[in-house]
């Protein structure tokens, strides 16, 4: 049900999430994974010769991976007639349909008058309804495939995340052909708690800092949290018009915009920090003994 409920952003004045560790529970928050995961000497010269690899690149699944509208709209239609009823086919319950919560929609247009026992069975079979059409799904949006291409070719690691289980994803994936391009997956089994969370458990898995990736999204909630995160904003125009996409820091009609040269000038006003000095602890020198007529 987590597919038709709005999620909270997250990451917001720092906000993180913790994680398990031998020793007890660790906060991980934004500055921490931008402290941590920054490159050592190597990498820094490695990534001052190959600069694009030092990028990771984090894509939403809704809209930007698989035509997520289309499957929302054919399982809010094959519900409403398994229960005898007809949504309207105006542009403002469309919209409705596709960006208001489950509860919302089914108290405004389909179970008003219903309990809350059918509500919970309605948004059950909703969730059936829509995973069943997900496992059809044969072909990715169109110009992803030539674009992970090229961010193959130029080695930049790539992350899809969502709020779907692993199995599912996976197969959808391998059908789409596009599995060997992501180098990681999180999904709902992650227990990331918010959008920001996903993008932070990316990064993590991508080992790169949030800094330095990049999200593809269509929605101005996730482009919230990718700023939140640090993260720079790739903004794809259809689902929202391209007014309510402001915020991102470039927007395109289509992955047959983009070139890996676009990844460049994100972060060419940041320059270079192959040559910046770094953090060096300096330990301290052992105590200086005291000679005295005993110790001659």
């Amino acid at each position: 049900n987590k597919i038709f409920m709005e999620e909270a952003i997250g990451a917001e004045y720092g906000e993180g999430f913790e994680t398990f560790r031998p020793n007890g529970l660790l906060k991980v928050d934004v500055d921490f994974l931008n402290d941590r995961l920054q490159e050592g000497f190597l990498r820094r010269i490695r990534y001052a010769m190959k600069p694009d690899e030092a990028y990771g690149l984090i894509f939403s699944w809704d809209n930007v991976v698989a035509d997520s509208r289309a499957l929302m709209l054919d399982a809010w239609n094959q519900l409403a007639s398994e229960e005898g009823l007809e949504l309207p086919e105006d542009d403002s319950v469309q919209r409705l349909l596709l960006y208001a919560t489950a509860d919302h929609i089914l108290h405004k247009a389909l179970a008003g008058e219903k309990n809350e026992a059918d509500q919970d069975r309605l948004k059950t079979r909703l969730s059936h309804l829509y995973q069943d059409k997900l496992l059809k799904i044969s072909e990715p949006i169109e110009g992803l495939k030539e674009w992970l291409d090229a961010v193959s070719t130029a080695r930049i690691p790539c992350a899809v995340v969502s709020s779907f289980d692993r199995r599912n994803m996976v197969e959808a994936l391998e059908r789409m052909g596009l599995m060997k391009y992501f180098q990681a997956i999180v999904t709902e089994e992650d227990g990331m708690e918010s959008i920001a969370h996903r993008f932070l458990s990316a990064a993590v898995k991508l080992d790169r800092k949030p800094s330095k990736c990049v999200v593809f999204e269509d929605d101005p909630r996730g482009i919230t949290a990718a700023h939140n995160c640090t993260m720079m904003a790739v903004a794809l125009i259809g689902a929202h018009p391209a007014y309510d996409l402001g915020q991102a820091d470039l927007a395109v009609g289509s992955f047959s915009e983009l070139s890996v040269i676009n990844l460049r000038r994100l972060y060419a006003h940041k320059g270079s920090n192959f040559m910046d000095l770094e953090k060096q602890i300096a330990e301290k020198a052992p105590r200086r003994r005291k000679l005295t007529i005993d110790t001659i």
